[in-house]
């Protein structure tokens, strides 16, 4: 029996049923607005100052092609069963207690960066008062806003991207115009980068490595698309327009500026547009990390404490909590943290991805349950071949420094996991032998 969703709760810990399901448009525009923004503008720019227009291009590609790949893996998952990362991860590898650690890590990510961006929003707020609202008050007022905002769910986060991604594009094709009128493309396509040289590998890792969470909790939004197809052009437009859109734009303004200052610049030259962009543009990033905050945060307390909590008012409690802390500005030492979940959250989209759709090990009861609209009524507690190779992925990720370390921890993990796993099911096959997972 499908299950209809109450005020805030938005199918946290159920599928979501064909009745609420959203159209390519909703879905499409949430996720380009996870991506338009200003953070990715200032890392197409970081590009443009260290690299000449062809090699910030393949740079961008390489690191936009491993994104989609994962995304559109992922979001497939998430759109056939109707879940979000941490609920799907039960049974796809992690179990009930390993699914809560998922949702541990995604929900401290996302809320540290929802207190970092609310504390830019405030100061942002404080500048343009020239001071007349103080700190704390604008941190608590921006913070507060985007929780009351985020507590009604899937539906107004496309109702705000739809107002912030085409006002920011707008934004962005003025700064664009204001810039290059005074450069010929050809020459900024020529012309050598002004600041210290980037390698390929470093420039494909801030690449892959600035968005590799986003893709990772690509199920918590694509659970709403109504069929694979939508996920995948779900995600391949967000990647054109978000990543390599928004970077190229970025690369020829730094170019022409010679610095990689441009998000100034490009606020300078939209005039009063470009300073209303970065607001909406802070509000509608800031509602996709409570959102999926929440998220992980229900299937905590349903996972360890079988308490089945209201996503909207899990919502306000930490949409309070992430805007204390920006108001006390200590999440500034939060950031190397937040670096560092850079290589932990990547295996878990290696293990999710093997275990759906080469192992199958829960495909039986994925399907049955499917069919009746209800979660597997069977799972495994914990599965410690899933937590080793979870480990043993971090652990490359973090102490490789060859590669793209996301990149490297979400391979490391997802062969240590096959391997394991099929060892692990050739020893079930004699009965004498013990289980390893629980």
């Amino acid at each position: 029996m499908q299950k209809k969703s109450s005020l805030g709760d938005d199918y946290a810990l159920s599928r979501v049923p064909s009745s609420g399901r959203q159209s390519l448009w909703n879905i499409t525009i949430v996720r380009v607005g996870s991506l338009a923004t200003i953070s990715q503008f200032i890392l197409g720019a970081s590009l443009g100052y260290g690299m000449n227009f062809w090699q910030a291009f393949w740079a961008t590609m390489f690191g936009s092609v491993i994104l989609e790949v994962i995304s559109f893996l992922l979001g497939y998952a998430g759109a056939k069963e109707g879940m979000s990362t941490s609920l799907l991860s039960r049974w796809t590898g992690f179990g009930r207690y390993g699914s809560s650690i998922i949702g541990a890590v995604i929900a401290i990510s996302c809320i540290g960066w929802f207190g970092v961006q609310n504390a830019v929003f405030a100061q942002g707020i404080v500048q343009s008062t020239n001071g007349a609202i103080s700190l704390p008050v604008a941190a608590a007022i921006t913070g507060l806003g985007v929780t009351v905002l985020v507590i009604f769910g899937f539906k107004i986060l496309s109702v705000t991207a739809s107002i912030a991604v085409p006002a920011f594009l707008l934004a962005v094709a003025v700064g664009i115009y204001d810039v290059l009128n005074k450069s010929s493309i050809t020459e900024l396509v020529a012309s050598a980068p002004a600041g210290k040289p980037l390698t390929m590998g470093v420039a494909a890792t801030m690449v892959a490595g600035g968005f590799i969470i986003g893709a990772v909790i690509t199920p918590d939004f694509s659970r709403f698309a109504k069929n694979g197809k939508d996920v995948f052009w779900m995600t391949m437009i967000g990647t054109i327009v978000g990543e390599l859109g928004i970077n190229m734009i970025a690369v020829l303004m730094a170019l022409a500026a010679k610095t990689s200052d441009v998000a100034s610049i490009m606020m300078q030259t939209s005039g009063w547009l470009g300073a209303l962009v970065v607001v909406f543009s802070t509000v509608k990033i800031n509602n996709l990390n409570l959102y999926s905050s929440s998220l992980g945060f229900t299937n905590i307390f349903d996972s360890i404490l079988n308490v089945k909590l209201n996503r909207g008012l899990v919502t306000l409690v930490i949409g309070i909590i992430g805007t204390l802390l920006s108001v006390m500005g200590i999440l500034g030492r939060f950031t190397d943290f937040l670096v560092f979940l850079g290589v932990l959250v990547p295996p878990v989209a290696g293990i999710i991805v093997v275990d759906y759709f080469v192992l199958r090990t829960h495909k039986k009861e994925l399907d049955a349950s499917r069919m009746k609209g209800t979660l597997p009524e069977t799972e495994e507690n914990v599965n410690w071949v899933t937590m080793i190779s979870w480990a043993a992925g971090f652990a490359v990720g973090y102490f490789v420094k060859m590669g793209i370390p996301s990149i490297n921890s979400l391979a490391a993990s997802a062969a240590v996991y096959l391997a394991g796993m099929l060892i692990v099911q050739a020893v079930r096959k004699n009965p004498a032998e013990e289980k390893i997972a629980s």
